[in-house]
Order: structure tokens, then C-alpha cells, then sequence
């Protein structure tokens, strides 16, 4: 990859498995994360629900860029995301999949722009970067820090 570009986010924990988002975003709204019972009080979405999120969004926005650019006019979409639960080898919980659908207006796809919508739908996956990026693994490196920086994990 040879552009480069980041962000970060800040999570405060609130109380049991209920941890604050700020997105360092103006006029963006704070986000409560929190487990579902027996562990949280599913006072918010959890991680996994983000994910199916992040994915079902990305995928809409890539669809109606595209459409946008090739002057394709879809005036509303609905998607609907499910996300697929299943325990691997160590019986830890993981994401197994996560099925999207995404329903056009009635209105946006005809036949005097077909050759138009056929080429977004063709391309649209491909500029998903959440997807995308699942799709072929993203790094994810961890280390934890005490009060005083010093750092606790990875271990020396």
C-alpha cells in the first residue's frame, strides 16, 4: 500500500464491559459500547455489531458513489446486514460471516442507464475499504501500557 493515512479513537471505560467512544470527529456524538447479558447490559452495540456496521455502510456508500459518478440517480436504499457467530477450534466466539443486502429504489436501475449500473456493480466491492480490508486481513498490533507508560505488553 503505498498511500498512507490514519485516524484515532479513544475509548473510556464506564462501568462493567461499558466503554465511551469519542471518534475525534466535531459535532460527532459520543457511541456507549457494552457486551449483551449475562456479561453487559447491552446499554449500546457491541464490537461485533460495529463490524456488521462498518461493513454494511461502506458497501452502501461504495454503491452509491458509484452510482453517483455514472449519473445514476438512487434516491434511497435499505440494507440489512447479518452477522454469522460461530466458535472455531478453541470454542472462542468469532465472526463466521457476514451476509449483506442491499435493496435499490425501484427508481435507479432502468434500461436507459443499465450498461451504467451493470459497471458499478462491478466495481463498487472493489473501492469498499472496510470490506475489503476484512476480506484480506487487516494487522492489528497490541500493547499495553500502566499509568506511568511502562510498557506491560508485549513482554520484553
Amino acid at each position: 500500500m503505498t498511500e498512507e493515512a490514519s485516524f484515532t479513537i479513544q475509548l473510556d471505560h464506564q462501568s462493567d464491559y461499558a466503554f465511551t467512544v469519542n471518534f475525534n470527529l466535531s459535532n460527532v456524538a459520543q457511541l456507549v459500547l457494552d457486551e449483551p447479558p449475562p456479561l453487559g447490559r447491552q446499554a449500546g452495540p457491541n464490537a461485533s455489531h460495529l463490524v456488521a456496521a462498518a461493513v454494511a455502510n461502506c458497501l452502501s456508500a461504495s454503491l452509491l458513489f458509484c452510482l453517483s459518478k455514472h449519473k445514476v440517480t438512487a434516491n434511497s436504499l435499505t440494507v440489512e446486514a447479518t452477522c454469522k457467530l460461530l466458535r472455531n477450534d478453541r470454542q472462542r466466539l468469532r465472526l463466521g460471516g457476514i451476509d449483506v443486502r442491499i435493496t435499490l429504489n425501484n427508481e435507479a436501475f432502468n434500461k436507459t442507464s443499465a450498461s451504467r449500473e451493470k459497471r458499478c456493480l462491478e466495481l463498487f466491492e472493489d473501492f469498499c475499504v472496510v470490506t475489503e480490508s476484512l476480506r484480506n486481513g487487516i494487522q492489528v498490533d497490541v500493547s499495553i501500557l500502566d499509568n506511568d507508560g511502562h510498557l506491560l505488553y508485549p513482554m520484553l
